[in-house]
């Protein structure tokens, strides 16, 4: 079952529950965040799916006030913030609001659940980065970095956490289709004059797929490293631009 942050405890325990895990997913409930949700609870997992509503990720505060109260066997660090301007025209706001969410919000959530997850020796945490967290991009300071910023991350902890029960890896998409990157070619068809249709291509056209990405392509993506078969993937990242970035 998909559940909100205020539904959690609504399932009352059971024997079988130990068999199942808990999956929190944040920015939860669209695109890439809604199909990882949908895996999840299709594989028989309670999923706990957070929009900003639910949870602010960069507020230390309700992150621990959110976390703090869940079991949580697998994290999904998803939720993401994009914008788009040359370095000169990028504002300060612009780059500290998306490093905020996509580096310290995947941090909070991490230092939230990591301790449970060290005290019962199982766990798995995907962050769901980007190619563009692997190589620069024009156009895209603020978000290429902060994804750079999330790897960083997601390898300290591998680090810290090599040769126990728990795990953390990233996913790297190309451009999927989702309202991000429909905003992303609105912003294209804007500065370019080309019809956004036209822009859509453009980008499906930055990598050797030649098409956009399905959100359902990274959920499974994100579902493999999370399988309780994946324990020995520990510090890595899957790249799904059919063969671009290449690691």
């Amino acid at each position: 079952m998909v559940a909100t942050h205020h539904q959690r405890q609504a399932r009352p325990a059971c024997p079988a529950d130990a068999l199942v895990r808990t999956v929190v997913v944040t920015g939860g409930t669209k695109g890439i965040g809604a199909a990882v949700a949908r895996r999840f609870t299709d594989a028989g997992d309670r999923v706990v799916a957070l929009n900003h509503t639910d949870l602010d990720v960069t507020d230390e505060d309700a992150v621990r006030s959110v976390l703090d109260g869940i079991r949580v066997d697998v994290l999904v660090n998803n939720a993401g913030i994009s914008a788009s301007a040359p370095v000169h025209r990028t504002s300060v706001e612009q780059w500290r609001a998306q490093l905020e969410v996509n580096a310290t919000g995947a941090f909070l959530c991490t230092r939230a659940v990591l301790p449970g997850m060290r005290e019962r020796d199982s766990g798995r945490i995907v962050t769901v980065a980007s190619t563009v967290g692997l190589v620069g991009t024009a156009y895209t300071a603020g978000y290429t970095a902060s994804k750079h910023a999330a790897l960083g991350l997601m390898r300290s902890v591998a680090a810290e956490v090599a040769g126990t029960g728990v795990t953390a890896n990233a996913v790297c998409p190309t451009f999927v289709r989702t309202d991000m990157t429909a905003r992303s070619a609105a912003k294209v068809a804007e500065v370019t004059g080309k019809s956004e249709q036209d822009s859509v291509a453009s980008l499906a056209a930055l990598s050797p797929l030649g098409r956009l990405l399905e959100p359902e392509e990274v959920a499974f993506a994100v579902a493999f490293l999370a399988s309780p078969d994946a324990g020995a993937i520990n510090g890595q990242t899957i790249v799904l631009d059919g063969g671009g970035v290449q690691t």
